[in-house]
């Protein structure tokens, strides 16, 4: 699933600036298609440039290629939408989202002159409960397609008699679970809202990227191992089909996806169906691996995930997170200051996310997780060594049990650590300091001269340094 986070140090060569937006989106979704070999982009309805005609125009632009490779049969469009009990600012563009459905529906009969959808699946960010989603199922049903049913005058002429029939009728809505607490309940809430649905599957979508910054890398890879072992049981007993969907980018914070990395992902994560391929995998690398990546993935037969004693990671997990949660509070500061000169990718604002810090961090505000990744980074702290040091070796040990390629991904991350830092936190700094590792010395010379600035309150040329670090990393954030 190609998708739309900003999280690349490159520009494609089709963009016409060093955000992509409007037009630039289409083309990079006919890219992904055409050239990369990518199944399904995730089109987000959010933002001031979000653009409900993406079918029309790549049936208009693009036609002699997807005459051979049909959406909504080979290619897929899938949306997400704005969640209206969180994100009440953009509550109405869900229900314009909505209704784009049945015109994209007429874009594409006309195109292939059959009745085959080219989009019946949204996705509901920040899902919490089974009615958030069934809201969006009843009010597709019922108020976007159901009012052809409607009389509009004493001639007795309908809606769909005027201006046509509303297909398809009914949308799958595809919860996302974010925060522990849903991920913890993700198989119960979705087995409550597939209680009245005539359904042939279901799929889930499962955050790695808001969640490891709510509560740190180790807490995000367990919660999603949990949450996927437990829609597995639920896929089981109710006899449906359970098809998971999993959020990562290419830093190891935000799930370490990258082209060279397919195989250990898949590894990692037997049972997921469907990854998410962001924009650092298609941009910043070279086209030809970015391909590669892909057929393996695609070439991916998914299984059943491993057996774990759940109470035991539960109990590493509120360990672990909350030492995370302490050095976050310490380093806020320094997030904040970096995160301003971390370049944007996207010229409209994506999803609002999920940051569960307010309470306890008594106010603090931090950048979203791709811009809070390149800032530490920056500053020679990836974010994957914080709250480290809040682990024994049993807990090491378990952790290697369930998280195959712990100590691959740790040591990616310790390339990029600077010793010279000064934000470090100290209990972090003593046991990290221990471990063997191999430093990048080139991305340590750019962060000092970020961590040089910073103590000196310059900031000219800090948005260069910045995309110099991430360019040896091959992502922003």
């Amino acid at each position: 699933m190609s998708t739309q986070h900003p999280d690349n140090v490159h520009m494609p060569f089709f963009s016409e600036s060093p955000e992509i937006g409007g037009e630039d989106e289409i083309k990079e979704a006919y890219y992904a298609f055409s050239h990369l070999g990518m199944d399904e982009q995730m089109w987000d309805c959010e933002g001031k440039e979000a653009d409900n005609f993406v079918v029309k125009k790549l049936l208009t632009n693009y036609g002699d290629f997807f005459k051979e490779n049909r959406i909504g049969e080979d290619l897929f469009i899938t949306l997400r939408v704005p969640n209206p009990s969180i994100e009440r600012h953009e509550a109405k563009i869900l229900i314009e989202t909505l209704e784009s459905i049945p015109r994209s529906f007429d874009a594409s009969r006309l195109f292939y002159q059959d009745d085959t959808p080219p989009i019946f699946e949204v996705i509901l960010p920040m899902t919490t409960s089974p009615e958030g989603l069934d809201r969006i199922y009843r009010y597709y049903r019922d108020f976007v397609a159901g009012k052809q049913q409607m009389v509009l005058d004493d001639t007795g002429m309908t809606v769909a008699q005027w201006i046509g029939r509303f297909r398809p009728e009914r949308v799958n809505v595809i919860p996302l679970f974010e925060d522990m607490d849903n991920m913890l309940r993700a198989h119960e809430i979705t087995r409550r809202y597939l209680e009245d649905k005539d359904v042939e599957y279901q799929r889930v979508f499962l955050a790695r990227s808001d969640t490891a910054m709510n509560y740190g890398i180790i807490s995000a890879i367990l919660l999603n191992k949990i949450a996927l072992l437990r829609l597995h049981h639920l896929s089981r007993d109710t006899g449906i089909d359970i098809y998971p969907i999993l959020g990562v980018g290419s830093a190891p914070f935000r799930g370490n996806l990258r082209p060279g990395t397919a195989d250990k992902i898949v590894q990692d994560y037997p049972s997921v169906h469907t990854y998410t391929l962001q924009s650092a995998f298609k941009y910043d690398n070279p086209p030809d691996q970015v391909k590669e990546g892909v057929e393996k993935l695609r070439r991916n037969k998914t299984m059943a995930p491993p057996p774990m004693d759940e109470e035991i990671y539960l109990e590493i997990i509120h360990k672990y997170s909350s030492e995370y949660r302490k050095q976050i509070m310490e380093l806020a500061p320094v997030v904040n200051r970096v995160a301003k000169h971390v370049p944007g990718r996207r010229k409209r604002k994506l999803h609002i996310g999920l940051f569960g810090y307010s309470r306890s961090m008594e106010g603090i505000t931090l950048p979203r997780a791709i811009t809070f990744t390149a800032a530490l980074y920056s500053v020679g702290i990836p974010p994957e060594l914080l709250g480290f040091n809040a682990l024994d070796e049993r807990d090491l040990d378990l952790v290697r049990d369930t998280y195959v390629h712990f100590d691959d991904d740790l040591r990616t991350s310790l390339k990029y650590y600077n010793k010279r830092s000064p934000f470090v936190p100290e209990e972090l700094r003593r046991s990290v300091e221990s471990l063997d590792m191999e430093v990048d010395e080139v991305h340590g010379e750019i962060t000092d001269q970020i961590i040089g600035a910073l103590r000196e309150e310059r900031s000219e040329n800090m948005e260069e340094y910045v995309l110099r670090a991430a360019n040896l990393r091959s992502f922003l954030g």
